[in-house]
């Protein structure tokens, strides 16, 4: 997936606001999770097994979403799916899987958090996509995304010819990774000092 083809991709882009989450602070939320440089190098791997695998990936994610009402309904309007919202943040998310992976975890990559934050928040909800929808994401979907999306993801790594010790090293940063961004998206849900 290429930057340039993607609608409402803003990795990078100067106009991002600055993460009020420093890089001290995601410092020690790494440290919370155990997250060590042998997870970046696993993480790495995980990328290079995932990549060739996003649309099979995302396929699992959305049939999981579409089965459910509840999470179907945060890309609806008056109770109906909206395709084209669905598919614009379908492009996003796999983007996604590929800079959990392979970006580094610096400012630019923290001011990405940021915005995606934003978009489930009623901030900037709807606001990419220019489309009609619930205001916000509730903040315990979010939190609760984090198991479906660490769960799914083992069978994929299974596919890499890989020993099991590495795949359950990369699974382990996968799921770091994931549980570090619902964390960080969950910044405009909390009290202003609260965080």
């Amino acid at each position: 997936m290429q930057k340039a083809t993607i609608a409402g991709y803003s990795y990078g882009n100067s106009s991002l606001a600055q993460s009020p989450i420093s890089l001290k602070d995601l410092d020690l939320l790494k440290k919370t999770l155990l997250f060590t440089e042998e997870d970046e190098k696993y993480l790495g791997m995980a990328g290079e097994v995932l990549s060739g695998q996003v649309e099979s990936i995302l396929d699992v994610w959305y049939n999981f979403v579409g089965q459910n009402e509840h999470l179907a309904y945060y890309f609806s309007k008056d109770g109906q799916p909206d395709a084209g919202y669905l598919a614009a943040v379908r492009a996003r998310f796999g983007q996604w899987i590929i800079d959990l992976c392979f970006k580094k975890y610096d400012q630019e990559w923290l001011n990405y958090q940021y915005e995606i934050a934003l978009r489930h928040h009623s901030t900037k909800k709807n606001k990419t996509d220019a489309v009609d929808s619930v205001p916000i994401i509730n903040v315990r979907y979010i939190i609760a995304f984090i198991f479906p999306i660490t769960y799914t993801i083992k069978p994929f790594l299974s596919k890499s010819g890989h020993s099991e010790e590495e795949i359950e090293k990369m699974y382990n940063a996968w799921f770091k990774a994931v549980t570090l961004t619902a964390t960080l998206w969950s910044y405009p849900f909390v009290k202003e000092g609260e965080y």
